[in-house]
Formats: structure tokens, sequence, C-alpha cells
């Protein structure tokens, strides 16, 4: 029995590990559920600079909150999702933006993985015609070249 529910308490204790968990602190949520979920939406875009691979709304950083609590308070105000997330990219730069947007800046972050796998096709597609080229030119043995090598292989 207790081996039981030793066993059904770690897998309780794992099954509650794999649950999302938020920051957001109730004192922060808004009363209106519109704008609670566009806050919500907002803030998964925004990434915490404290921590730097969390958004704001997964971080527990005293700046998430801040920056939380700021765009609730511009929603509230009535500013549209463009004009917050511009706000927040004058006053912090594209960094804090967890998807950096496709513009002349950019195109060489998005598109490395894409001129890598072009790269390594060529240099694939070359190895491989290199090596044809070099088992095509092996030719047959003359006549007296046999001959020599089968008198060198019996001595």
């Amino acid at each position: 029995m207790h081996k039981g529910f030793s066993s059904l308490l770690a897998c309780f204790l794992l099954f509650m590990s794999i649950i999302p968990s938020f920051a957001v602190n109730p004192d922060e949520v808004l009363s209106d559920p519109a704008l609670e979920a566009r806050a919500r939406s907002l803030s998964a875009e925004i990434r915490c600079l404290v921590c730097q691979n969390q958004s704001i709304d997964d971080s527990d950083a005293q700046l998430a909150r801040d920056l939380r609590l700021l765009v609730r308070e511009q929603l509230v105000e009535g500013a549209s999702d463009e004009e917050i997330l511009d706000f927040l990219v004058a006053r912090y730069g594209e960094f804090v933006l967890l998807k950096p947007p496709v513009n002349l800046r950019t195109y060489f972050l998005w598109g490395i993985p894409f001129l890598l796998v072009g790269l390594g096709m060529i240099a694939i597609w070359r190895f491989s015609n290199a090596r044809k080229v070099e088992t095509g030119s092996v030719s047959k043995l003359s006549e007296e070249e046999k001959q020599r090598l089968s008198k060198l292989l019996d001595e």
C-alpha cells in the first residue's frame, strides 16, 4: 500500500511539473476579460529582458512584472497592440520581441539557415561528382601490364 501511494504521488508531481505556470499575479489581472486576453497575448510576444529566454508572461522577474503592468495600463488607456509593441521596441529595441520581424536588418538572421542548407547541398553535390570522376578515370590494364603483373605475382 505504501509503495503504491508513493508511486501515485510521484506521478502526480510529474504531471504537475508539465502544467504551464504563468507569473501573472492576481492583482495584475484586468477586470475586462477581453482586455486581459489581449494583455496575455501581448505578454507572450514580449521577451523578459532579465531572463532573456522567457516571455514576460512566464517570468517572475520584477522587470517582467513592471512590463506586464505597463502593457495593461496602455490597454486600459485604449492603445492598440501595435502601438504598445512599437512603444516597447522604441524603448528597449527589437530584442524585446520574442519573434523579431523580417526586415532589412534581420534578413541575414532569417536567411542563414537556408544559406547553410544550400551550401551543404552544393558541397555534397560537388563531392559526389568529384568521386564519380575519380572512379570513372580508372582504365583497364593492357595485355603488356597484365603479363608484367602476373610475372610479379608469380615471383
